[in-house]
């Protein structure tokens, strides 16, 4: 006598359906998060070193040399802190996102957004580099914030500006160190009279 062949049940598939939607949203915030924190990253830090140094030296040369240094190695780092991190993560609840992959995702957010304020200083006279790279920073903060309050259902515009108003404190911050040193951003040559 044959045995019944046994279907498993509408509810049970729904469930294991509604299981795998989470891991991939899981594993998809991973790579976001990764994506969005390098990025933000970056252009915080980026656009506060840059625009302290312009206000305190307008050497162009040495302004992009220290922007690329420190662009790369910060890069380089965020993007190994990721990989370890995502790693430990795995090791204790079996989290399956890529380590590698998130951290190349770090790497290269990192690297793409620390070209916004950068590029300026490379094509545009002093002041008007300075301006630029400010503000194009300062934009591409609030649209970051702005996409990912779309994505994860919050305020666009309030996570928009809250992003704008912590990246702008931070170059606020590398401006009037790099005035302190200078003096006097607007007149200042770059060399010291002995």
């Amino acid at each position: 006598m044959s045995n019944p062949k046994t279907t498993p049940s509408k509810s049970s598939t729904t469930h294991e359906s509604s299981n795998q939607l989470k891991l991939h949203r899981r594993y998809g915030s991973d790579y976001l998060r990764s994506s969005f924190f390098g990025a933000e990253d970056s252009l915080v830090s980026t656009t506060g070193l840059v625009a302290g140094i312009a206000a305190g030296s307008q050497d162009v040369k040495f302004i992009l040399l220290a922007g690329i240094v420190a662009v790369a190695v910060e890069a380089v780092s965020m993007g190994a802190g990721q990989y370890l991190s995502q790693k430990a993560v795995a090791e204790f609840d079996g989290n399956k996102a890529s380590p590698l992959g998130t951290g190349i995702t770090m790497f290269l957010a990192y690297i793409i957004a620390g070209a916004v304020p950068i590029a300026p200083m490379a094509f545009l006279n002093y002041p008007l580099s300075l301006f630029v790279s400010v503000g194009a920073a300062l934009t591409a903060l609030y649209v970051i914030g702005f996409i990912k309050g779309k994505i994860v259902n919050r305020p666009a515009s309030r996570s928009g500006f809250e992003v704008l108003i912590i990246g702008g404190a931070a170059t606020l911050i590398g401006l009037l160190v790099g005035v302190a040193h200078d003096g006097d951003p607007a007149t200042a040559t770059g060399d010291d009279d002995y």
